[in-house]
């Protein structure tokens, strides 16, 4: 017979060991200024970031979804690439890095935004934190 807590295991993510936190496997602070950005902060950049690019894409582009999609793919490689963040990054206070430290740059921030674009390599993510397509691009989010 299968337990709710059989499906608790993968429903709720990967689990952390008792005392540890996510980031700390690549050298982060637990909290503050350069730790990893939790979930919720990235939600809310990324609808600030989807609402941004909807508005510009139906004020000069039509609104159709491909616009808005693309709007947003280019605003996420422009921005990430040569800032760190967004503009709904900056705002919840977050910055994209690559995991060195140095700056993400357009040929990472484009792999990057490509499967974000994708959706699911987003969603799937591991005990810190990060999702497929910041592994893939060898990039994590922090907290400014």
């Amino acid at each position: 017979m299968i337990d709710r807590r059989d499906l608790g295991s993968w429903i709720s993510g990967p689990q952390l060991a008792e005392g540890d936190f996510p980031g700390r496997r690549l050298g982060m602070p637990r909290t503050g200024q350069g730790s990893v950005g939790r979930p919720g902060r990235r939600v809310l950049g990324l609808c600030i970031d989807w609402a941004v690019s909807y508005l510009i894409a139906a004020a000069f582009l039509g609104g159709s979804q491909m616009d808005i999609l693309l709007v947003f793919a280019v605003e996420q490689i422009l921005l990430v690439g040569f800032a760190g963040f967004g503009l709904g990054h900056r705002i919840a206070g977050l910055k994209v890095r690559r995991l060195d430290g140095g700056p993400v740059g357009i040929p990472r921030a484009a792999l990057r935004t490509l499967l974000l674009c994708l959706v699911i390599p987003a969603v799937i993510f591991d005990a810190d934190q990060r999702g497929l397509h910041d592994k893939a691009a060898g990039t994590v989010v922090t907290r400014l």
